[in-house]
């Protein structure tokens, strides 16, 4: 799972950047370089993470992540 575009422009406000900071127990240079790194399955797709994405957002979880596509043999 990764975060949408537009999830990533709505997390990237310094207020919400320093709320994932407290929740996840890292600083808010960390969370910049996860938000500009977007990988798969990172710290931004925690519970915890999700929660303040929701309340500070007004996202929902569809709204939120997205499925990343597998590689087919």
């Amino acid at each position: 799972m990764k975060l949408k575009k537009k999830a990533l422009a709505a997390i990237n406000t310094p207020k919400t950047r320093s709320l994932l900071a407290l929740a996840l127990g890292h600083t808010e240079q960390w969370i910049i370089q996860l938000i500009k790194k977007n990988g798969s399955n990172s710290s931004l797709t925690t519970m915890a993470a999700l929660k303040v994405i929701r309340q500070e957002t007004g996202l929902t979880d569809a709204e939120i992540l997205q499925e990343e596509e597998t590689a087919k043999a």
